[in-house]
């Protein structure tokens, strides 16, 4: 009998059950204080991008004829995230902060600075600060000035009239963006401690020097949290690149969706400032502390304290599966090498491109580039590749969220040299994580000299960025595979061709059939349950919200297949429900590192070849499988297969450090347990020696 499929999970609602994890750990007790304090900041950056992005399209949907999304749901949301911000604020006031001050970590404000710091810090606003504030007194003749998506301003309120006899009252300050937000007081008056000043502490002991003649009745911070998604109609547009590097100048203006002032301010202010930004009073987040707690990053960089930091953790090289005195095409003629990143190095994917921007016979190098910085090692190197004569190909997805105007920059310097620069598909985001390289070698058995044309490739489940290749977790794969790499190939092709690729052997590419094959191999594993044969599911992903994929999962363990879910953030799937969903269940990991890796795992029978485990860049969710380029591909290998499950699916399945379990409700409870976390095992397994 098939059972009705139960009501999804809310995304949003989701996604701050994510963050409240996030914030579990700046309370853990065996995080070290510092990297709790950077939990805390975490948390604020996600959620200003939920505000930008996730809030503001469910308001817009909320307003679309016959909408799904009712303002029952716009409220209940934006409750959830009154009371996370409340709780953050509270872990930051009652937890961090007085933990920092028995370690001699001190941020002061005015009122506790002894007379030396306060000449310090008058010294420091006269010389530092105060040349780049510009006062705006409101009247008709300066109107209420632009204020940008998540800048820094003060509004004020003054007593008396201005210098021509006018009853304006009400001031704004803009903070400039290139202020430090942290200052670190000097040793000859910090009387041996760390002892730290906001900048909006600074501003606020000055304020009144800003209006000379007039008193400062009341005051607060404020800052302003706008819709942040480029709109860019690409069927209208002629040259995307342009259209899009348009747009940046605008983004930060869009429309506004949060309000942010400090608790201390006035009724009569935070009133007048929601006119000014056509904002509801829900949309008002009033805080105790400082607006923007992603910038105390500062406090963190700034603090001599390593003993309040983690461990520093060096990646290994896989010396075993790629010897460093061995050039990689050598070794990859001999069969796949799988890297396991944070816990091994990124470095081998560098040296792979190096070595074929160095080698006369590479004759083409073609990259995906989605996420890789604004300052980039492979970036350069492929700048290189064309100026030595290689035919350079990039794809690069310019509306990669965030990242638009890096990728803008590095379009233009790869085609100022040659390169060609294409960006994807009108559309769709380009998002799979692929490098191609292909090579002339000698023809084997053959002496006469003839050549043929080789290709070798990399894959990964994350970006091609070293920097975040040591804060994620995610899997990359070098290949020499002549079917791989020539179904590599082909995507390229299409991408750049926009014609029909041929049928691919390997690799699952969305938009096309990966959705489709993933519900396959799901229907598989059902037909197994239903025979009474084994049956087995074991998921890694970011993000696990497309309907379809969910009621297929319900239909494989409601026939009788075990199913674990190990997903990092949003999850709809309601697991654990009598009779429905009680064989299926979801956990979350929030560790050291952001858990990043895509693995899909598939057992319908005894038999070796009842079994398939498929690395991907894409999440299962509908935008990754229908709006996307995206691809995933089998892990063949034995060996390396039984790898990837020794190391991405059973320690996160056992972790009873770092993981929580999903309730049916869709809150979560952390797992409790001794022994290590999966992260902490991994680094154990590849420590350096």
């Amino acid at each position: 009998m098939t059972l009705m499929p139960p009501a999804l999970l809310n995304r949003e609602q989701a996604i701050l059950e994510f963050n409240a994890r996030v914030l579990a750990q700046a309370q853990r007790a065996d995080v070290p204080l510092l990297e709790r304090l950077r939990y805390v900041c975490i948390v604020s950056s996600n959620l200003d991008e939920f505000f930008e992005v996730r809030f503001a399209d469910m308001l817009d949907a909320a307003r679309e004829p016959a909408s799904p999304v009712s303002n029952r749901d716009i409220e209940r949301v934006a409750g959830e995230a009154h009371e996370l911000i409340d709780r953050q604020y509270d872990v930051f006031n009652e937890q961090i902060m007085p933990a920092l001050r028995e370690q001699g970590i001190v941020v002061h404000n005015h009122a506790d600075r002894d007379e030396a710091q306060r000449h310090w810090v008058a010294r420091f606003f006269e010389r530092e600060v105060k040349p780049l504030l510009v006062p705006v007194g409101l009247d008709p003749a300066h109107p209420f000035p632009q204020v940008a998506n998540k800048s820094l301003h003060f509004v004020v309120r003054l007593s008396g009239k201005d210098a021509f006899g006018r009853d304006n009252r009400i001031a704004i300050v803009k903070v400039p963006r290139v202020l430090p937000r942290v200052i670190k007081l000097p040793a000859q008056v910090s009387g041996g401690r760390q002892i730290f000043v906001l900048l909006t502490s600074v501003i606020r002991a000055h304020l009144e020097e800003l209006f000379p003649g007039r008193q400062v009745e009341s005051f607060s911070q404020f800052r302003v949290t706008r819709d942040s998604d480029l709109e860019v109609d690409e069927e209208e547009v002629a040259n995307l690149r342009h259209a899009l590097r348009s747009g940046l100048t605008t983004r930060h203006f869009g429309r506004a969706v949060r309000l942010e002032v400090v608790n201390s301010c006035p009724e009569e202010l935070s009133r007048f400032l929601l006119e000014q930004f056509q904002l509801p009073p829900a949309a008002l987040y009033r805080v105790n502390g400082p607006v923007n707690l992603v910038r105390l990053n500062e406090l963190i960089d700034l603090t001599d304290a390593p003993e309040l930091r983690f461990v520093p953790h060096e990646p290994l090289w896989p010396q075993a599966s790629l010897p460093r005195q061995k050039r990689c095409f050598e070794r990859l003629r001999k069969g796949d090498v799988l890297l396991h990143h944070p816990f091994e190095s990124f470095e081998p994917v560098v040296q792979f491109l190096r070595e074929a921007v160095e080698d006369p016979d590479v004759l083409a190098i073609k990259q995906t580039i989605y996420r890789t910085g604004s300052q980039s090692v492979l970036m350069d190197l492929l700048i290189e590749a064309a100026r030595r004569g290689k035919e350079v190909m990039a794809v690069v997805e310019l509306k990669a969220r965030f990242d638009e105007e890096a990728n803008i920059n590095w379009a233009e310097r790869l085609e100022a040299v040659g390169a060609q620069v294409v960006y994807g598909i009108v559309g769709l985001k380009t998002h799979a994580k692929m490098l191609l390289v292909t090579r002339r070698e000698g023809k084997a058995g053959k002496p006469d000299g003839k050549h043929q044309l080789r290709r070798y490739a990399h894959l990964s489940t994350g970006n091609y960025n070293p920097k975040t290749a040591r804060l994620y977790t995610d899997i990359g794969c070098l290949t020499a595979d002549p079917d791989l790499t020539a179904d590599i190939d082909n995507v390229f092709r299409q991408l750049a061709s926009l014609g029909k690729a041929k049928p691919a052997k390997r690799l699952l590419l969305a938009p096309f059939h990966m959705h489709e094959r993933m519900v396959e191999y799901l229907a598989r594993v059902e037909q197994s349950a239903r025979e009474g044969k084994v049956a087995r599911v074991v998921l890694k992903v970011n993000a696990l919200t497309d309907a379809e994929l969910i009621h297929a999962l319900l239909r494989c363990g409601q026939a009788g297949a075990e199913i674990d879910l190990i997903v990092r953030g949003a999850c709809m799937l309601p697991p654990q429900l009598p009779g429905i969903s009680d064989r299926i269940r979801v956990r979350s990991v929030v560790g050291r590192f952001l858990e990043h890796s895509r693995v899909s795992y598939f057992r319908w029978g005894d038999g070796e070849e009842d079994e398939a485990l498929y690395l991907s860049s894409a999440d299962w969710m509908s935008r990754n499988m229908f709006r996307r380029i995206e691809v995933a591909w089998p892990v063949l290998d034995p060996r390396l297969r039984q790898r990837l499950i020794d190391e991405t699916l059973q320690p996160y399945l056992h972790d009873s450090l770092d993981a929580w379990e999903q309730l049916p409700d869709g809150h979560y409870r952390r797992i409790e347990g001794e022994g290590l976390s999966a992260q902490q095992a991994l680094m154990r397994r590849y420590a350096v020696d």
